[in-house]
């Protein structure tokens, strides 16, 4: 019975190859954008799971409970006396650690010498530990010994990369490797390497450094208060068997007691609450974050939007089978009167679904190998499809589910036929086939109106973010990292002989610049207000000519300048910050603002104020922000604004004369614009799949709507010959066979735009500053949309009425 099934089933799909092909090929587009979808989603999934005991692992956060400002976020890490005070004070915790990134140490100069030769680099992404740290945390160590690789002072862990790149085939093991920061050049010494393929983590970590050393060390131990430099990644590993909730509540009562006297004395009010750390990666968005993190949200949008694709292929399957009912209703009528049951019939038919499915998912799986390593390239990950066990059973159970989910309803529709009816060249259910059909066509163009009206809004949002006034110049601004002690002895060198090239306007320095993110704040009051009112400010110790450079516009008072030589008492506010103090613009300078620092009262007076500006982005509000020349190092970084289009050449000539000037350190460089534009790269990213996932729909519906208006032509081709002998044209025929497509189309129209309207307004009300959705979004959308399904019903309604009707007639 079953090989008889298959015989059948391979005889109707060579018999119906056009509608054999859309079918096969619908569902294989569909199946290949799921099969990348479950892998990229499979991948986000997967962080922080390789951690032993990952379900007793916690990161200790804080959220103010009085709000310095408005827009204030929860913030990541806490101050440094509060992972040893947790071990100390509450019984569930097993383990605490820190970690420690530190201000301004974007990158770090890593140099090792042999021979008398040097090899240097800058890399990122490398943190201060507590020797404990391998204690928590979970690292898969190819040299060295995790548990003690930190046991000593001044000991480095780097990955497989970093070994590869430092030591090419040397065994890394106790090498000396010099650690240039901007304070001096420390020696390290190599205690482990951990495979960094098979590590995914919240913690994009290249390289560890204990936090027990000669360059920063110092500063660690002193950090004593509980309420400042909230900069240390605090973790916990509970005991086993320990209640997290119960864990949490003592949270608040610890820190009430311990902090208590120091965040009083801030004027501050703090509550720590725990985050499970595989729940970090995905579902945390909070300040001061080690580094970018996923999104659950957009896993929940591609998730649904690759499903509704594959929804949209079913949906092919379902309308073509039906369609076609008239040619195997015949079949089904031979077949009952010989004694063939409806449980029977219905088997076959679903049969002949999954085998469909099975020969789309072969297909599907080249075209998702040939697309695989440009999706990697575009989403940034090194997935393959042939190394996860748990995406092929996804596939597997997908191809079956896709398979059964497309056939049900043809195989009820068919089986359902009565015998004398379907002898007799009756279908009494033929009507509400008709119906079914066409509500599924409404339902596919729905999703695809949806899709193409995202695209639209969101590609304009991106668009008006880019060009946004963002209250300084970004274009033209080349930044280079100052991260060594010689490069920053020698900035006023190099920014003299800078200033020599023609294709450079202006040179300047500062501790941060916009685009990336900054830490450092500092609380101020204002004259008459006491500590109670203080306003979280944050901080940029720059040069002189720094707006200059980046033309932030200055409304009153004075920049920084050389003229003026006791400048180091002085800030300069934005309107935020000035308003947040309670002072007026018009008289704001001249005044003081005060700050109480490791039981210091110091005065800052304010000689400028600065036109408001987007330091990380139009995604939050803009924040107070103070410019000044003491909190901070000065010299993280130089900006060179130029005159010029040619980059190529002033690159060239930039780095001839940093070679000259600082020997053996490597020349590296970034873009303002670009490093600005980082800010977006979640939701550009999103943009392009989602404009992938529209394309793919568009094309999976159009092949259903050519294999529809094929057999709605099909069944007509008499009546057109009819008309066709009676003197109607070639337009009037096509208009008669587009119509009713058309009607479907406009009634798509109707449901999908305040769908999507609905939904997209939601998705604009997460940026601060962002498009309405406007009216010739609207009707450019309808237009695409009428557009496509006008072009792919036209082409078989020409067709039909072009067709030599003579040859048609014939057999009547």
């Amino acid at each position: 019975m079953f090989r008889n099934y298959i015989k059948i089933a391979y005889r109707n799909l060579s018999r119906n190859k056009v509608f054999s092909f859309i079918n096969i090929f619908g569902l294989a587009v569909g199946l290949a954008t799921c099969i990348l979808m479950i892998s990229y989603i499979l991948s986000e999934l997967g962080y922080d799971k390789q951690n032993l005991n990952a379900d007793r692992i916690y990161r200790i956060a804080y959220k103010a409970v009085k709000k310095l400002n408005p827009n204030d976020k929860s913030w990541a890490s806490t101050a440094a006396p509060i992972a040893w005070g947790l071990k100390t004070d509450i019984p569930e915790v097993e383990q605490p650690t820190r970690l420690l990134k530190f201000p301004s140490l974007h990158k770090m100069l890593l140099k090792y010498e042999l021979a008398g030769k040097t090899n240097s680099f800058y890399e990122t992404n490398g943190y201060y530990v507590d020797s404990n740290f391998f204690q928590v945390f979970t690292y898969e160590f190819v040299n060295g010994n995790a548990l003690s690789a930190l046991k000593e002072p001044n000991s480095l862990v780097i990955s497989n990369e970093i070994a590869r790149k430092l030591f090419g085939n040397e065994n890394p093991l106790n090498k000396i490797v010099v650690i240039g920061l901007p304070y001096g050049n420390f020696n390290y010494t190599v205690r482990g390497v951990f495979d960094d393929q098979h590590v995914k983590s919240h913690i994009p970590a290249h390289f560890f450094l204990s936090m027990r050393n000669n360059d920063v060390g110092t500063w660690v131990v002193n950090q004593t208060n509980w309420a400042t430099n909230n900069i240390f990644y605090t973790y916990v590993k509970l005991k086993e068997g320990s209640n997290p909730a119960t864990f949490e509540k003592k949270l608040q009562p610890f820190i009430d007691h311990r902090a208590g006297n120091d965040l009083k004395a801030m004027g501050i009010v703090r509550q720590l609450f725990i985050q499970p750390i595989q729940d970090i990666y995905l579902h945390s968005d909070l300040d001061n974050e080690i580094a970018t993190n996923g999104n659950i949200t957009h896993l929940y949008v591609l998730g649904s939007i690759a499903f509704f694709v594959l929804i949209i292929a079913c949906i092919n399957f379902m309308n073509l089978s039906t369609a076609r009912s008239m040619k195997r209703a015949k079949e089904v009528g031979i077949r009952k009167v010989m004694g063939a049951e409806k449980k029977m019939l219905i088997w076959q038919f679903l049969g002949e679904s999954v085998i469909m499915s099975f020969l789309a998912l072969l297909l599907a799986i080249v075209l998702a190998s040939l697309l695989q390593p440009l999706f990697n390239s575009y989403t940034q990950k090194n997935d393959h499809l042939f190394n996860r066990p748990a995406l092929w059973f996804c596939i597997a159970s997908l191809t079956v589910g896709t398979g059964i989910f497309s056939g049900i309803y043809p195989a009820f529709y068919l089986s359902s036929f009565k015998p004398i009816s379907v002898l007799k060249g009756k279908l009494l259910n033929n009507f509400s086939g008709s119906v079914i059909r066409k509500g599924l066509v409404v339902f596919q163009f729905v999703i695809s109106i949806c899709l193409i009206l995202s695209v639209v809004v969101i590609e304009q949002q991106l668009s008006y973010l880019d060009n946004q006034q963002l209250g300084f110049n970004k274009n033209q601004q080349i930044i280079l990292p100052l991260q060594s002690q010689e490069v920053v002895k020698n900035y006023q060198v190099l920014k003299t002989d800078l200033l020599k090239n023609p294709g450079i306007k202006n040179v300047t320095s500062g501790s941060t610049y916009p685009g990336i993110a900054n830490i450092e704040d500092m609380l101020f009051y204002a004259e008459g207000k006491s500590i109670n009112d203080v306003v979280d400010i944050a901080l940029n110790n720059i040069d002189n000519d720094y707006f200059e450079t980046l033309g932030f516009k200055l409304i009153a008072g004075r920049g920084f300048s050389r003229e003026f030589t006791a400048d180091s008492g002085s800030v300069i506010l934005n309107e935020v910050a000035i308003k947040a103090l309670g002072y007026d613009v018009h008289t704001a300078v001249g005044k003081n603002i005060y700050y109480d620092f490791q039981g210091s009262h110091n005065t800052m007076r304010i000689v400028g104020i600065v036109r408001n500006f987007n330091f990380e982005g139009l995604y939050n509000a803009i924040k107070p922000f103070a410019f000044n020349r003491v909190l901070g190092n000065r010299y993280s970084y130089l900006i060179a604004n130029l005159r010029t289009n040619d980059y190529r050449t002033i690159l060239k000539e930039t780095e001839q004369s940093w070679n000259r000037i600082n020997p053996g350190i490597p020349f590296v460089y970034s873009f303002m614009d670009k490093d600005f534009q980082k800010n977006y790269e979640k939701d550009q990213r999103i943009s392009g799949l989602v404009g992938y996932f529209t394309l793919i729909a568009i094309l999976i519906a159009c092949l259903g709507l050519f294999g529809l208006s094929a057999f709605a032509a099909e069944q007509r081709i008499k009546e057109i010959g009819i008309r066709k002998v009676l003197g109607a044209s070639v337009l009037s025929i096509v208009s008669l066979l587009s119509m009713d497509f058309i009607r479907i189309i406009f009634i798509a129209i109707c449901i999908a735009l305040p769908l999507g309207w609905y939904f997209l307004d939601g998705w604009l009300a997460g940026f601060n500053y962002h498009i309405h959705i406007n009216w010739w979004m609207i009707t450019l959308t309808c237009l695409l949309s009428i557009c496509i399904a006008l072009f792919t019903v036209s082409f078989q309604a020409i067709k039909a009425a072009i067709t030599n009707q003579v040859k048609n007639l014939r057999s009547e």
